[in-house]
């Protein structure tokens, strides 16, 4: 396998959401909604999934710095599809490799009069046309042509809470139609109208809804102490029809949203008690939409957030219909089809198999839990950790075509967002999963690893990935 690929030093110091490192705590037990089956060991070489002959790449973010020395820009790799299939996937190299402090930075900097810091959250429009990455640091939003690696647009959120602004995600829908962003720190849900086929993108912030300020349908505070403490939005999840996005918030509660009306209006509210904090993982599959929840951020500790649990996840499935009817709050209702406990911390999730699988993956403990889809039973939990790396530290994570393989994004010792105390890694790069043909066993089979050197430490930190197929 080839040695690590290397790229200029960054600084890399600067933490996007000013989180510090706790000690390691001792594990505690996972539970279940359902008694999983004896996941067993490790396969040792599952019998993989049919393999699509469907041309497609895959992107992945590092987002460390590239301009150490005035902290701004990011590392993309991209990655053919066909070089991840075969039986050494560790040993690809990227096709291309592109210097986010480059024509990026230079756009953002002509719109905007700021350089994009921390690139987090990637994610294409249905046809594969155009990927959009979101800067969570400096709050930029970024449009590119797909094909030719150009950045076409760049926008940048506006001021919310406190004067705060970021970007920690940006959605396109379905349709084409718009892109939702996450503006975290500042508390609003924002809109960009897009019209991709024409390539004209616009900022309506007339669409803007403020998560913090105001009242709910039912009448209730938007943000409250018992209902919903801390409404940062972390990733607003959008359905196939483009009509609702499902908003999960950093401090539990959820808000499904009407994201088409101008501006986006709240059509169902979900409280503490019912939905859990700090989600990101969003999967629509059998009629139904799969959401977690997440471990809390170590900065958000405090009387203020007692109700926080530092670890543990859920995964809850919610009807795709219902919503808009009326104004009684936890309704519809959702249902809680996995819970883990203990030293747990789920962010990314997809689906396998004709999406009859759920793979749902555990920064913090280095594994996946599956679930059923139709069923939303738990089947298994698939270790990840083993030779290839002690402690992979898997986050985001995306599907190639047929469903074969699974790709992640294994974070670094110097994770520069989320919570250190779930996200840190010991193997920084891409990580390729064999699945096996029922979409329930699995192994890593190989990581390409990323080096980015800041004298003398790796601080490669990648946590965006994203499949693209090539039409």
């Amino acid at each position: 396998m080839m040695g690590p690929i290397r790229l200029p030093s960054v600084l890399g110091s600067w933490l996007s959401d000013g989180l510090a490192l706790l000690p390691v705590v001792p594990l505690l037990w996972l539970t279940a909604c359902e008694p999983a089956e004896e996941p067993g060991d490790p396969p040792s070489g599952p019998e993989s999934a049919e393999v699509s002959d469907e041309p497609f790449e895959v992107w992945i973010v590092d987002q460390a710095d590239s301009d150490h020395a005035q902290g701004f820009g990011g590392w993309m790799y991209v990655f053919d599809g066909a070089d991840l299939m075969g039986e050494d996937p560790g040993s690809a190299d990227a096709v291309e490799r592109l210097d986010l402090a480059g024509a990026t930075s230079a756009l953002c900097q002509e719109a905007t009069g700021v350089n994009p810091v921390r690139p987090h959250m990637l994610l294409f429009n249905r046809e594969g046309s155009h990927a959009v990455l979101s800067f969570v640091g400096s709050g930029h939003v970024v449009i590119y042509d797909a094909a030719t690696r150009e950045p076409l647009e760049c926008f940048r959120t506006s001021e919310g809470a406190g004067g705060s602004r970021q970007a920690h995600a940006a959605f396109p829908a379905p349709d084409g139609s718009y892109i939702v962003v996450a503006n975290q720190n500042g508390k609003l849900l924002e809109r960009i109208d897009t019209d991709f086929a024409r390539g004209e993108f616009m900022h309506n912030t007339q669409a803007t809804l403020d998560l913090a300020e105001g009242d709910t349908p039912a009448g209730l505070p938007r943000q409250d102490p018992e209902l919903r403490p801390d409404n940062a939005p972390i990733c607003p999840v959008i359905d196939e029809d483009s009509r609702y996005t499902w908003v999960t918030l950093r401090g539990g509660g959820l808000f499904v949203v009407d994201s088409r009306a101008t501006p986006m209006r709240i059509v169902a509210e979900y409280d503490r008690e019912t939905v859990k904090g700090n989600g990101c993982g969003g999967v629509q599959s059998r009629e139904m939409m799969y959401l977690n929840s997440g471990g809390a951020p170590v900065n958000l500790q405090g009387a203020e957030h007692e109700f926080l649990h530092l670890h543990g996840f859920e995964v809850y499935r919610f009807p795709l219909s219902g919503y808009g009817n009326g104004t009684e709050p936890n309704t519809p209702a959702p249902e809680l089809v996995f819970a883990a406990d203990g030293e747990r911390d789920s962010h990314g999730m997809a689906p396998v198999r004709d999406g009859s699988r759920i793979w749902v993956l555990d920064r913090n403990q280095d594994l996946a839990e599956v679930v059923d889809a139709p069923s939303g039973r738990h089947l298994n939990t698939v270790p990840l950790a083993g030779e290839l790396s002690e402690n992979p530290a898997p986050d985001l994570v995306d599907v190639a075509p047929g469903g074969a393989r699974l790709f992640a994004s294994l974070r670094g010792s110097v994770p520069l967002t989320g919570d250190p105390h779930n996200a840190t890694g010991v193997t920084p790069g891409l990580g390729i999963i064999d699945v096996d043909e029922d979409g329930v066993e699995g192994r890593l089979l190989g990581i390409v690893h990323f080096m980015n050197d800041r004298d003398g430490t790796n601080v490669a930190d990648p946590h965006a990935v994203r499949v693209r197929v090539v039409r």
